[in-house]
C-alpha cells in the first residue's frame, strides 16, 4: 500500500469516526449501518484522490470493518469522557489504521 493510501486512510478515519452519530450501547445493526455508509464514502472520496480501494483494502482488508471497529471505540470513549465533562479532543482512532 502506498504511503498516500495509508496517510488518506488514516485523515479520514481520523476525521469522519471520532464523535459518532451512534451512542455506545446501541444495537450493533445501527453501527454497521453507518460503518456501511462511511466505506462506501470512504472509497468514493479515495477514488476522487486517486487512490485505488485496492490498495487500501491490501493492507487493512474491509474497510467497513475498520470503521465499525472505530465508531464502536470512539462510541466507548465518548462515554466514557462524557462524566469528566466533554473537551471535544480524543485520541486519533486512525492511528491503528496502519497496523493491520
Amino acid at each position: 500500500m502506498s504511503e498516500q493510501a495509508i496517510k488518506f486512510l488514516q485523515e479520514w478515519i481520523g476525521e469522519k469516526c471520532q464523535s459518532p452519530s451512534v451512542p455506545a450501547g446501541t444495537d450493533p445493526v445501527k453501527i454497521d449501518e453507518q460503518a456501511e455508509t462511511l466505506a462506501r464514502e470512504c472509497t468514493e472520496e479515495a477514488a476522487q484522490a486517486g487512490i485505488p480501494l485496492e490498495d487500501i483494502q491490501e493492507e487493512v482488508g474491509d474497510i467497513q470493518e475498520l470503521i465499525a471497529l472505530h465508531l464502536e471505540d470512539a462510541a466507548e470513549t465518548d462515554t466514557e469522557n462524557g462524566e469528566a465533562g466533554q473537551d471535544g479532543q480524543s485520541a486519533p482512532p486512525a492511528a491503528a489504521a496502519g497496523s493491520h
